[in-house]
């Protein structure tokens, strides 16, 4: 009867570990062997690392890859800032907050699919609303899309502002679980919002600011919708990220390529995010 009692609960992780081998376990596996492979829906062959090898040499899949982290950086980093400053304001003694908040967070519930085309109408170089009103006090607008050195970075815009409301809703709830007692003691002291927010509100947020930088660093990585949409990874190769270049070489049936960047990019995403995930960890458990 003892060994029942002890052994009845761990019944329970039979079915969802069953669930975990199969939607998991299994797909990776095979995603590593045939990454190995020059494979088709009927057929592969074994051929080592040529696929690596081959990723590795073009310079058109390493741009993609450089892509994909400076994408990553620049949205998570602007997640952060942005979001935090977002979720000071609305905590603080504004008026109409609950409506600030809706519409800042309204564009997270949108279609990310949606938006992209929206933005990509938006963003044209002589039709679009942006570069008429422009055009209207005088400044000649960018080439937002079509331009080799910034379409990276106006699809990024677009992610930030599609974000935000996330990262300010996260950064709501660890502003609001600080105790109240804290600020007024800092006011009974002399000190101003800036020493609020410096000594009470920045560092006890920092639980809040590791799980926005894990969402949106990992979302970064990840990103394959709103590029594909706005640019599909143009103008050329310029705009592409690790995800749309699989893309690409699924489509144009190099699917053994195909699989070895997705090798890559789960390799990528682990290196990065288990070690970050350990370091907040730690920190978290020293305060």
């Amino acid at each position: 009867m003892q060994h029942l009692r002890k052994a009845y609960p761990r019944s329970f992780y039979v079915p969802a570990g069953l669930v975990y081998l199969v939607i998991f376990f299994v797909p990776t596996g095979l995603a590593f062997y045939y990454a190995f492979t020059r494979w088709t829906l009927f057929e592969s062959q074994w051929i080592g690392l040529d696929n690596f090898r081959q990723f590795f040499r073009e310079e058109a899949l390493l741009k993609s890859l450089r892509n994909t982290l400076v994408y990553a950086v620049i949205t998570s980093g602007s997640k952060v800032v942005i979001g935090m400053g977002l979720a000071v304001l609305v905590t603080s003694r504004i008026r109409l907050k609950g409506t600030v908040r809706a519409m800042i967070f309204f564009p997270v519930i949108v279609s990310t699919v949606a938006v992209g085309l929206t933005f990509s109408v938006l963003m044209h170089p002589t039709d679009g609303l942006y570069n008429r009103v422009l055009a209207a006090v005088g400044v000649d607008g960018p080439h937002w899309l079509t331009d080799v050195n910034l379409a990276i970075f106006s699809v990024a815009l677009v992610d930030i502002w599609k974000g935000l409301g996330l990262a300010m809703v996260i950064y709501i709830a660890g502003i609001m679980s600080i105790p109240r007692d804290l600020y007024e003691a800092v006011a009974v002291d002399g000190g101003g919002w800036w020493q609020q927010f410096r000594y009470i509100t920045l560092p006890l947020s920092q639980p809040a600011t590791f799980t926005v930088i894990l969402f949106s660093f990992v979302g970064g990585l990840r990103s394959f919708e709103l590029i594909w949409t706005m640019t599909g990874g143009g103008p050329g190769f310029a705009s592409d990220v690790i995800a749309s270049t699989i893309y690409k070489q699924y489509q144009a049936g190099f699917y053994g390529l195909a699989t070895a960047g997705n090798v890559i990019l789960f390799v990528l995403v682990t290196a990065l995010v288990v070690p970050m995930t350990r370091y907040f960890a730690r920190r978290e458990i020293r305060r």
